[in-house]
């Protein structure tokens, strides 16, 4: 799978620009600010429905412009499509073929895609919401049930939780009322918890695999997968909780709570781990990650790599390269401030190269290597 062609309008700093994609590797090159990592952010948005770095879609709005727009040509089992997406008056609509999606759910996970970023080491700093978004990110892609599973749970947990709130405020509690809430999140959260459960068995070795080849070392990684979930009388403790819940204003329990333990020895990543050894995890997480994707989707998903050269030294750049110039990876999408530090990794690489210049929002040059 591939995208052959990007077309932007008004998006982020951006206010008219079309790109011809090589089918290897296309790397962006310009200074800092130039809008390199903007590109890989059109893509994701054309592939997950939303930015990776944005909360709201108006965040990704050229200034003093009230709509943007986004296509793209991808290509799948010798198939094109035309996808696009316009935002304007607070409004998203996306189009497969200018035929506008019913529920833009069925979207995600046709044109799988696994982004790299510097900002990626947050999975093991960060709470486990962090943690929970970037599986959730990637079950999502892999099956659509999960997603609305995952979309239900999320509404009926807010709901309660206002609900809660609104108890607290008037001092006064309608348990019938509050009870009637809990069927569907225990029924959504038990099949989140089995879906998650299941992933995760077959996403460990892929881990495993992905850290021996990038670290070259026998130090052992795994990850545990926690959840309230899990316990066999589960039900009963979330029914029991509900004193805390009133007292919090805040449902406590459920997989809204999962989280996952990065190890490293046995020991704790974040308080063990150098930063060599984070920054080590956190790649095998996403190459595994594309291993999945692509084990379920039965096509090989776009990577993109945002400002890997400036994190990396020289040891994890040259057996990232080395892995992803394998014939089991496809399209790749690459950031890179300056190009001629980097070239000596590059000129190397088995697949087809083009570079694509930017300052400001404008591509300058393009030129295949």
């Amino acid at each position: 799978m591939r995208i052959k062609n990007l077309n932007i309008l008004n998006f982020k700093n951006y206010e008219e620009e079309s790109l011809e994609f090589s089918q290897g590797v296309n790397i962006f090159t310009g200074n800092n600010g130039s809008g390199k990592t903007n590109l890989l952010d059109a893509i994701h948005f054309l592939s997950m429905t939303k930015s990776a770095f944005h909360t709201t879609d108006s965040q990704s709005l050229k200034r003093g412009e009230n709509f943007f727009s986004i296509s793209g040509t991808f290509s799948r089992n010798d198939k094109d499509y035309l996808i696009s997406t316009l935002f304007q008056g607070g409004k998203k609509v996306f189009q497969a073929d200018k035929k506008a999606y019913e529920k833009i759910t069925d979207h995600i996970g046709r044109f799988p895609i696994i982004l790299v970023t510097p900002y990626d080491t947050d999975l093991i700093r960060e709470g486990s919401e962090e943690r929970r978004k970037f599986f959730d990110s990637l079950f999502s892609q892999i099956d659509k049930h999960y997603l609305i599973a995952l979309i239900r749970y999320n509404h009926v947990l807010k709901q309660r939780n206002s609900l809660l709130k609104q108890f607290a405020e008037k001092r006064y509690t309608d348990f019938d009322l509050l009870e009637s809430y809990d069927g569907p999140i225990l029924e959504e959260g038990f099949k989140i918890f089995r879906w998650r459960k299941a992933f995760i068995q077959e996403f460990l070795p892929l881990f495993n695999q992905s850290y021996d080849l990038l670290t070259h070392k026998n130090e052992v990684v795994s990850f545990n997968y926690q959840s309230d979930v899990s316990d066999p009388d589960f039900e009963l403790l979330f029914k029991n909780s509900v004193q805390k819940d009133l007292v919090l204003e805040r449902t406590t329990k459920g997989i809204h709570k999962d989280d996952y333990q990065f190890l490293i020895e046995g020991q704790s990543v974040k308080t063990s781990g150098s930063q060599g050894q984070q920054k080590s995890y956190v790649l095998a997480l996403k190459l595994a990650s594309y291993q999945l994707l692509a084990n379920y989707s039965h096509t090989r998903p776009i990577l993109l790599l945002d400002d890997i050269f400036d994190k990396l030294d020289e040891e994890r750049i040259t057996s990232l390269l080395k892995i992803i110039d394998q014939d089991n990876f496809g399209q790749i999408m690459i950031t890179e401030a300056k190009l001629e530090r980097s070239w000596e990794y590059f000129k190397n690489i088995r697949k087809e190269i083009r570079i694509f210049n930017i300052s400001k929002g404008k591509i300058l040059s393009v030129k295949n290597a």
